[in-house]
Order: C-alpha cells, then structure tokens, then sequence
C-alpha cells in the first residue's frame, strides 16, 4: 500500500494544487510511483479520461506533473456548478444528479465508498500519493460535513498533513496559527508540517516570524516557497490567466461569460510569443481583435442571455458582419446557432433564439456526452482555410445535440469507435464541440500565422515552441522551486513516519 500525503490549505487559492504538482514531479523524479487523490473537487474545468469519464483538470495536471495517465481514481467526486445554489455531482466520471448545497451535504456521507474504493484502488498500484485537500479544514460551520473532505480524508487515509499558507495575500501567520488553533486535538496532531507559499523578497526576514510560529503551533515549517511564474493550468475564475491583458501582435479576445468552464482550451495560443489571449466581459473591453472565441459554458441558455443583456451580442454580431473571425467551442458553438430548445428543463427550459451566425439548431437532452476524440479539419474556407486537413486531438463534454449541414471536421469517437462530423462554418464564423481543438502545434501554429498574415503581420516574427515540451519544461520548473525551497528530507520523514 501506498504511503500518503495531504496538502491542505489556510483558504482556497493558496496554492495547494500546484504545491501537490510540484511534489508529484519531485518524487516521480526520484523513481517512486505517484498518483495524485483529491476526493472532491469543485470546478469547471473538466477533463474527459480516454474511457469517457469526467474528472476535475487540477488531477489532470498533478497526473501529468507525476507522468502517469489520468484517471478518476484521482477525482472520484467532482462538483460542477450549474447556478449560484447548484451543482451537478459527478461520481465516478459520471453524472449521478444535479443538486442544491443543502441536499448535497445531506448525502455526502453516502459517497464515502466511492471515495476510499477509488483511494484504496490508487494505494494497491503506487508508493506515494499526494492528496489534496479543498478550501480550509478550518470551517468550523462545515465540519460535521467533513467526511472525506479535509481531515475527514486525512483521517480515512491516516495520511499526515502539510498545511500550506499564501503569503501574498498578507496575514500568513495568523492564517496559519488561526487553522491549527481551531482544529481538534486530534486534528491539530495530523498536521506534521507548515509551508508558507508565494513569498516575494528576502526570506531572512521571515525568521522570527517563523520561529514564534513554530513555538505557538509545534509544527515546523518545512517550506518557504518564492512566487513563482509559471505556465500551469489553474483552477477556474481564481485564475490569473481570466485578469485583462494588453493586445499583442494577434490579438485573440475569449468572452469571458459568468459560467465559463475549459478556458484552459486556449493555453496553446497563449503559448506563442506575440499572441495576447484576453479575457473580456464588456463591450468596452473588446476592442477590435484578431479572432474572438466563444468559451464553453456550464448553461449555454443563461450565458447567452447575459451576452445579450451586456450588448456583447449586438457587438459580436457587428464583428462578424465587417468579416470578423469568430470560433465558438461547445457551448460557445451552440450559442452561435438559430435556435436552442430545452425540452427537459436540462439548462433553462423552454426555447432561446441563438445568435444565427451557424445555420445550426441545438436540442438539449438528458444524457452527457462524455468522449475523447481525435480527427482533422475538412475542406474549410474563409479566414481559416489554413486549417483544412490539419490533425487534432481532444474530447466532448456537453448534454446538447446539434444538427449541421455544413461541418468542419470528420472526428472519430475514442469510446464508440465509430466516425461522425462535427461542427460547422458560416463564411468566417466558425464551431466546434471539440475541447481542446487548438491545442496541437500544428493546429495552433497555423491559426495563428493564418491571423497574422490577415493583419498584414510576417508570421515568421511570431515564435511558436511546441505544447508538450513547454508543459514538461513547467513541471520541471515547479519541481526545481520544490527542491530547492522545501525541506525534501523532512518531507520524506514525514512520509515515512506517518500518523
């Protein structure tokens, strides 16, 4: 069986993914097998595994970072948020019901053997694993809930427990003696070490402060680790990537709407020296860019309502009309259509008028299409022509069904096996359900050199670096700042020792 270790957090955003990443690829390096466990995660960001099951993108990115193929052992519940008071509860890569807060908390505790099922199946077939725990164990008013969360996983894993705070935000001592001083005794023991994470400056200056923390909690502090920059998928609207950027070269705006999910589809293009992917949310903002993408969206029905009620809709529609490129991925596909009817309720019930910018109609239906998927553009025209017969992978997570005569791609479905067209193109409005479309060199190398040449920019001046590489180079980045700023032996005592 698998030795455990847990990172939990003073707060949400304080770093305990990326922290949980880095560990992942320090012991991968050092020849043990890893897997990351987060036994629940709430997230729009998703990921579907290659047998069509549905995972938060976080274990994603820590199954990278430990060079192993991600599964939902990792993520056995994800939380999708549907509305400020919803979520749709995945279970096993699967879609059991749509639930309030309250009813969710009400049932939780029957989820438990998923959870160590799930856990138990990780620990028989590696020697480590890094959970994760979710926001901070110290919420007090959710504790009776805790169950396979916080330290009720701990406990269930009998895992010891890394606390990690963020310094950036100010107030990091009190953080993290405030947390330790509201666990319960029992709680307070599990937690066998401290990182203060972000830090910018001198860390001598830290000293006292870490001392006096270390005497009030007798805890350690295994780490200071610096803020460092790097080009790691983030969790959903806490990350920086959403902040508003300067124009670039190529200019590619992606609307940034209230339910926004996936935006890590566009990380290739933000890849590329030269090119600005923004994130805009009002006319103002939008400006006059070289392409703008419409996101996936968790309620394709709300999401266009807010894009007419904010005038981005009549602005989008101008766009296109004066020759604009345009590219909608699921949801933002769906919206670009004539028509969207929800019979079941799914999303907002009843009909909504798309943007009719595709001559395509969408239906919503109860099942979730969940499959990877691989295949190559077909015969297009208009401003992204270029990419005709280009190869891409990438995967479907959506409940609606389209109907189009004038698809873009011929994809075929890693789960069925079977071959379909997706997508359509109207002039230079274009769509997919493919997540992930742009992530190939090939695909976002010559969208990008189609844009430039467009403007009237030498595409040569644009510098492209390969998608896997770079991703690999980051990881081992993040692994370098682990190394070197946290104490890699206690760590490993730690570990060894246990609870």
């Amino acid at each position: 069986m698998a030795k455990p270790i847990m990172i939990q957090g003073t707060m949400s955003n304080a770093g305990k993914s990326l922290i949980a990443a880095g560990l992942c690829r320090v012991f991968m390096r050092d020849g043990y097998r890893v897997a990351p466990f987060k036994a629940q995660n709430m997230a729009l960001n998703s990921f579907i595994t290659k047998e069509g099951l549905e995972m938060g993108r976080a274990q994603v990115v820590q199954a990278e970072a430990a060079g192993v193929e991600p599964s939902v052992l990792m993520n056995p519940i994800l939380l999708k948020p549907t509305s400020d008071m919803g979520s749709q509860v995945i279970v096993n890569g699967e879609v059991k019901a749509t639930l309030s807060a309250r009813d969710y908390f009400a049932v939780k505790h029957t989820l438990l053997p998923d959870v160590m099922k799930a856990y138990n199946a990780l620990s028989e077939r590696n020697d480590v694993i890094v959970i994760e725990g979710a926001g901070s164990p110290a919420e007090i008013n959710l504790k009776d809930a805790d169950v396979f969360v916080n330290m009720g996983m701990a406990k269930q894993a009998k895992s010891p427990v890394l606390l990690v705070g963020d310094i950036d935000r100010g107030g990091v001592f009190a953080q993290i003696y405030g947390t330790i001083a509201l666990l319960d005794p029992d709680e307070r023991a599990m937690v066998k070490g401290i990182v203060i994470n972000k830090f910018r400056g001198d860390e001598s200056i830290l000293t006292p402060g870490i001392r006096q923390l270390e005497e009030l909690c007798g805890v350690p502090v295994v780490g200071v680790v610096p803020y460092v920059h790097l080009d790691i998928d983030d969790e959903d609207s806490l990350s920086e990537r959403l902040e508003n950027r300067p124009a670039a070269q190529v200019d590619i705006a992606v609307i940034r709407l209230p339910r926004l999910s996936n935006f890590t589809d566009f990380r290739a293009l933000e890849a590329i020296d030269g090119v600005s992917v923004r994130y805009v949310q009002s006319v103002r903002a939008l400006g006059t860019p070289d392409m703008i993408v419409l996101p996936g969206t968790k309620n394709t029905m709300a999401d266009l309502l807010w894009l007419r009620q904010s005038g981005l809709e009549a602005k989008i529609l101008r766009y296109a009309e004066d020759g604009g490129t345009v590219f909608g991925v699921c949801g933002g596909f769906q919206m670009l259509g004539t028509e969207l009817f929800d019979p079941h309720g799914v999303e907002h019930g009843g009909s909504l008028r798309g943007m009719g910018l595709l001559p395509i109609e969408t239906t919503f239906t109860e099942q979730k299409t969940r499959t990877r998927v691989s295949g190559a553009f077909g015969k297009l025209s208009g401003s992204l022509a270029a990419l005709s017969g280009k190869s891409f992978d990438g995967y479907e997570i959506h409940m609606g069904q389209t109907q189009s005569d004038a698809p873009i791609a011929s994809i075929t479905d890693s789960v069925s096996g079977g071959t379909r067209m997706d997508g359509c193109q109207n002039g230079n409005v274009y769509g997919s359900y493919v997540h992930g479309i742009f992530d190939g060199d090939a695909v976002a190398g010559t969208l990008v050199r189609a844009l430039a040449e467009r403007k009237g920019i030498d595409p040569d001046s644009l510098d492209a670096v390969s998608g896997e590489a770079h991703k690999q180079q980051q990881y081992d980045l993040l692994a370098e700042a682990i190394r070197n700023h946290m104490d890699m032996q206690k760590i490993y005592r730690i570990l060894e020792e246990g609870v």
